[in-house]
């Protein structure tokens, strides 16, 4: 198979192409401009639509748009612009409309800076946007499973009939690194039968967001639930690193859990045994990964570009049982694996 080696943003772009999306609407913000510049080129030579949008409101509405007629559709941003988007992504989640959205994160709040950043977390995986939703959160760290996620991302949203973000800091869409594109056949996927096609030959279909009915409204709201708790029970990935006999877990996702390998390769030379859990789905969360671990484990640091967002599910996770301790850098500044060295033997050494 034949490896290409190219930019986290334009592997984003070429995955999402090969699973089959068509249409793509968007804004340029730095650090994610290399996935509408690489859109702009590839949707014409297959076939499909880019259209670059008066703005980040613009865009979201599109996608609504498209993937109310069927099509599969992709939008992508940087952390302001995914502020500006919530208000349609919430629509597009109550009109069960699939489709994948691209968070390249950056430094905030507010304009921020153009560095990375995981301080979308909340945002990402609490909703965002009003009412009572949440999207599929995939948080990959490497480019290889960004192509991977990407991939998948498409498939999953169709499944649930749900909007499928892809979270990713700035290192993984400008990073460059080797990567494979080997599309899996597609699992089988229920017919799109609720899209707005014109009505030929068949019922007309109604896609909306409003029931003013609050009977109405909350059956819905609870149809939606019922799906989210479907992920919850079958959708959960998670990577277990150097587990079996650690003594002190280091949980961390994205970029900073490729740092986090680097320091637990280290610690294990000086006899710390160390590991990983790198949560992949955001949301749902692998609860039950920290549930079980802390049976055994009593010490968790988590590690995050931010200034605590996901030691929150950690903490839930592992429901008091173990200690965790949090460690961030926020603003665009990225934890060294010295850092995480020093804060991991500092909490060895902590008495509980």
């Amino acid at each position: 198979m034949e490896k290409k080696f190219m930019n986290g943003n334009e592997a984003i772009a070429e995955a999402a192409v090969q699973a089959g999306c068509r249409y793509f609407f968007g804004y340029p913000i730095t650090p994610q401009n290399e996935i509408p510049e690489y859109m702009s080129k590839r949707m014409p030579e297959v076939g499909g639509v880019y259209l670059q949008a008066e703005s980040e409101v613009a865009a979201i509405y599109m996608v609504f748009g498209a993937a109310g007629a069927g099509g599969r559709v992709m939008t992508s941003s940087s952390s302001p612009g995914i502020s500006l988007k919530q208000e349609g992504i919430s629509y597009i989640a109550a009109a069960e409309l699939p489709c994948l959205i691209v968070n390249i994160m950056r430094g905030g709040p507010g304009l921020g800076g153009i560095q990375p950043s995981q301080s979308d977390y909340f945002q990402a995986t609490k909703g965002g946007g009003h009412g009572d939703y949440h999207l599929l959160v995939l948080a990959p760290s490497t480019v290889q499973e960004a192509v991977e996620l990407t991939m998948d991302a498409f498939d999953l949203a169709d499944k649930y009939r749900n909007p499928v973000m892809l979270l990713g800091d700035g290192y993984i869409g400008q990073m460059m690194e080797p990567v494979v594109f080997e599309k899996k056949p597609s699992p089988i996927l229920p017919a799109k039968d609720w899209t707005i096609t014109g009505a030929k030959g068949r019922k007309a279909n109604l896609v909306k967001t409003l029931n003013l009915d609050p009977v109405i409204l909350e059956q819905h709201n609870l149809k939606i639930q019922h799906k989210l708790q479907e992920m919850a029970r079958n959708e959960v990935r998670v990577e277990h690193y150097l587990t079996d006999d650690a003594e002190v877990i280091i949980a961390a996702y994205g970029t900073v859990a490729r740092i986090a390998k680097t320091a637990i390769q280290i610690l294990r030379k000086k006899g710390v045994r160390a590991g990983l859990i790198r949560p992949i789905t955001l949301y749902p969360f692998p609860y039950k990964a920290f549930e079980d671990i802390a049976s055994r484990v009593k010490k968790i640091l988590v590690a995050e570009m931010s200034l605590g967002q996901m030691v929150e599910d950690v903490k839930l996770g592992v429901c008091g049982r173990a200690h965790v301790r949090f460690y961030g850098r926020t603003g665009g500044m990225v934890p060294s694996y010295e850092e995480l060295v020093m804060e991991t033997e500092r909490l060895v050494k902590e008495a509980l």
